[in-house]
């Protein structure tokens, strides 16, 4: 937690020159420039989600379980850096889409976006259709801008209960090609074990170094709820008055962040509003595009080129150095909440651990998720915090 914390205050005294010796304060965008390294440790996960009628439990978990899946990566390091996490989203085997398509959409690809990937999630609907295991993990495969450095942990992670083997698509060759690119195929068998080794969901991730893992898609995700639940939850609040809007598109994603908070609330007994909070005060939850918060950490940026029309109202009247004071103040205040929250979560997660019991043998989505991906991602380099 402390060396989160120093990243933080790191990247708030190079974005905008904050010194003891009173020096005067560099440009904004000249400082900036700094800020994004080459060599930022990256992870890259694309989940694939059956969609077909009987897997609406399914559906209800990766709502919830999107932000403990992406919290995971907050105490981890590589190189002695904490990794950014892509997340792309596929939905198949629903008969309202496209036949010629083999039933398969991509919802969205690699992106930081975790607003709408969330946004997404909480649109989707099940219905009947065919479940081509094989042609998703090609499409997925051959669609996504995989990165090509050995050192990037790359997973696809498909969830489903039909055949494993069954469509057009040869799914031991859509495994082989995969791992053929570095990313390993870990499967998740919805329903009974031995049914899973029968439909073949084990060979898939025996041919591309992944996991064969099986869930209770049905379950309720377990919650403990801990001591430090409601004060984090209310720093998300605090947290949300330090976004600056900016440009065409702030309105829209400034709706998209209200509401997936409104749609993490909805789900609080899973967890999920908690979890939240705590990825909104992590790197992971990035906005460059429509927050100048995120955006003056940006190599390239320039707060001198950004239209006054596109400037929130508190901002255009502003010269360009109370433009900078302005920011100043927002870095610091986010910097401080999030400081708190992770403090906060550490402690939780202290509290979590003496309180957990067995409350099934069965894992539901995030727990499998998660034991695969922490054993496969310190192959790559990538330790947590003991």
């Amino acid at each position: 937690m402390k060396t989160q914390y120093i990243l933080i205050a790191t990247a708030l005294t190079a974005c905008l020159a904050i010194a003891k010796d009173a020096q005067p304060p560099a440009p904004v965008a000249e400082i900036a420039k700094v800020e994004t390294a080459a060599d930022t440790p990256l992870v890259q996960i694309a989940v694939l989600l059956d969609t077909s009628s009987s897997m609406s439990g399914l559906i209800e978990q990766a709502k919830t379980q999107l932000w403990k899946l992406v919290n995971e990566f907050i105490t981890a390091k590589q190189d002695g850096k904490t990794p950014i996490v892509q997340v792309a989203l596929y939905e198949y085997g629903k008969s309202s889409l496209r036949a010629e398509e083999n039933w398969i959409r991509q919802i969205q690809p690699l992106t930081r976006d975790l607003d709408k990937v969330s946004e997404d999630l909480f649109a989707l609907t099940t219905n009947g259709g065919d479940e081509y295991c094989g042609a998703v993990i090609q499409r997925a495969t051959k669609d996504l801008a995989w990165d090509t450095n050995p050192k990037v942990y790359k997973a696809i992670f498909i969830a489903g209960n039909e055949p494993f083997n069954q469509g057009p698509v040869d799914s031991k060759k859509s495994c082989q090609n995969a791992i053929a690119k570095g990313i390993i195929v870990n499967t998740i068998h919805c329903g009974g074990e031995s049914q899973g080794i029968a439909e073949h969901w084990n060979q898939g991730a025996l041919l591309a170094d992944g996991k064969y893992l099986v869930i209770d898609q049905n379950q309720a995700i377990v919650h403990i709820e801990a001591p430090q639940d409601k004060e984090i939850v209310k720093l998300n609040e605090e947290l949300n008055k330090t976004y600056v809007s900016y440009g065409k598109d702030a309105p829209m994603a400034k709706a998209r962040q209200i509401a997936q908070d409104d749609n993490a609330a909805a789900k609080a007994e899973s967890g999920a509003q908690v979890q939240r909070a705590i990825s909104k005060a992590s790197a992971n939850y990035c906005n460059t595009g429509w927050d100048l918060v995120d955006a003056c950490k940006e190599k390239d940026f320039d707060i001198t080129k950004v239209k006054e029309a596109d400037l929130p109202e508190e901002m255009r009247k502003m010269s360009v150095e109370e433009r900078k004071t302005y920011l100043e103040k927002k870095i610091a205040e986010r910097a401080a909440i999030q400081k708190q929250v992770l403090a906060l979560n550490k402690e939780r997660e202290a509290y979590v651990v003496t309180q957990r019991k067995e409350s099934s043998k069965t894992d539901t989505l995030d727990t499998a998720m998660t034991k695969a991906l922490r054993s496969q991602a310190e192959k790559k380099g990538i330790a947590w915090e003991k």
